[in-house]
């Protein structure tokens, strides 16, 4: 479903991604590890054209990602944000069914609330959560929301950038298990940005360890403890030595 291809991005001196090259199987759930600043979210970020690569090329389901209508390309995607994004001007059922409320998947205001109810339901929040802001949810009923509002459109893809962020051991285990059942409900092509390798061994179906703008070792999360790669033991194990230096 997605495939980059020698990807390289740059700012100034920083050579962020230094031919990047990334296959995910539609239908599968991906998750990409790596330190921080390793360019994780920039890789992210050029497959849904925010930030143009200075060279290398991208493929969304066979075709140039650069390349026709942007409306219909990015409707093909739902996003879960790592601070959860919500708009705190706004009504959680406002939140949820934010894309359903305007542009080209607009609908009339009230199936657009019943649709955002029935995800609300989805993530195991109840109807009366709808017309609540966001200040007056718990960090965990927050990121329940975005993950309600990133499935309300039923995305081919979904994006989950550090999706368990700021959440207790037991919230993080809930979210990544309702993750895990929607993904493989809708039939979804998942891509999850993470550190916490609670999450990768909950969500994913394949491991990318990305390191130095490149990745290192990708494969099955079940030869992921077995790799023999060095870079990823170091990153499992959390390990000082290595050859990944930590910043001092």
């Amino acid at each position: 479903m997605i495939r980059m291809e020698n990807v390289h991005k740059t700012f100034g001196d920083n050579h962020v991604l230094q031919g990047l090259n990334l296959e995910i199987p539609k239908g599968s759930s991906m998750v990409i590890i790596g330190g921080s600043g390793t360019g994780k979210s920039v890789a992210l970020k050029c497959i849904l054209g925010l930030i143009a690569p200075d060279s290398g090329k991208i493929y969304v389901d066979g075709k140039d990602a650069s390349t026709g209508d942007r409306d219909a390309f990015l409707a093909r995607f739902g996003m879960l944000f790592q601070g959860g994004a919500l708009f705190d001007s706004l009504p959680v059922w406002q939140n949820v069914a934010f894309r359903l409320l305007r542009g080209s998947l607009k609908r009339p205001a009230d199936e657009a609330r019943e649709i955002a109810i029935e995800k609300l339901r989805r993530v195991g929040l109840r109807a009366k959560v709808a017309d609540l802001y966001p200040s007056e949810l718990s960090g965990g009923m927050q990121k329940r929301v975005g993950l309600a509002r990133a499935i309300a459109a039923e995305p081919e893809i979904i994006f989950f950038d550090e999706p368990t962020t700021g959440l207790d051991p037991i919230m993080s285990g809930v979210i990544n298990d309702l993750i895990r059942e929607i993904v493989v409900e809708m039939g979804a092509t998942a891509m999850t940005i993470t550190h916490d390798m609670s999450s990768v061994r909950a969500i994913a179906d394949n491991v990318a360890m990305l390191h130095d703008g490149v990745i290192q070792w990708t494969g099955p999360v079940s030869q992921m403890d077995a790799s023999g790669d060095p870079y990823l033991e170091q990153f499992i194990t959390g390990s000082a030595e290595g050859p990944i230096e930590a910043v001092r």
